[in-house]
């Protein structure tokens, strides 16, 4: 199958390296695969310079490579998104949904949208994964509901060890000590979910130490 959107990456790098590259260079990989995109034959590893977030885009026509600077990760404001989440497995350029739920944080002066899928389950939000802690099990939302696969969903779930992966709707979840996750920022916490405070755990402060190779 040939697709018409082309895949991203968008890759920090830190001190000069970029630490995670091999988990990007793995998920592109599967992507190009599964969506009849080919792989580009060589692709340098992006390092040296400043801070910076080197972002990847293939496509059928090869490969585009822009860079910009690292943006705040500061504790984060959520919404709920009345943006339904419609499976998104691949990290493509079609990204209208969360354009839109990232649209309507900003208009309720919010730093971004939790999106639930039809059924109600938790997803993602426009631009992190999503994670919680229930007593001291670490859980995040199951991929067969069609979220992303993020490369700092990987990152944690390779340092943490057992992830309990479920699909729960967000009632379940109120209360609960959320955090978010991607590549770029690392491990972020939320300061509040529709103005409802979110408590922080030591166990995300853990986490977010260890998260950086």
């Amino acid at each position: 199958m040939r697709h018409s959107a082309a895949l991203i990456e968008t890759v920090r790098i830190r001190n000069g390296a970029a630490p995670l590259w091999y988990l990007h260079l793995r998920r592109l990989a599967t992507s190009c695969k599964a969506l009849g995109i080919p792989l580009p034959g060589e692709l340098p590893t992006p390092q040296g310079g400043s801070d910076r977030v080197h972002r990847l885009e293939v496509g059928m026509r090869g490969a585009q490579m822009t860079e910009r600077l690292v943006g705040p990760a500061e504790p984060v404001k959520l919404i709920i998104s009345r943006v339904a989440h419609h499976p998104y497995p691949h990290k493509t350029t079609d990204r209208a949904q969360f354009e839109r739920a990232q649209d309507k944080a900003r208009g309720a002066e919010a730093d971004d949208a939790l999106l639930l899928t039809p059924g109600g389950f938790v997803a993602e939000t426009a631009i992190y994964s999503v994670f919680w802690w229930e007593g001291g099990t670490l859980c995040a939302p199951a991929l067969d509901i069609g979220i992303l696969p993020g490369v700092g969903r990987a990152r944690v779930m390779g340092i943490a060890g057992k992830v309990e992966e479920r699909r729960t709707p967000w009632k379940e979840l109120q209360g609960a000590s959320l955090f978010l996750v991607n590549s770029v920022r690392g491990v972020v916490k939320v300061s509040a979910v529709q103005d409802d405070s979110v408590p922080s755990s030591k166990q995300t402060d853990e986490l977010a130490a260890r998260f950086w190779p």
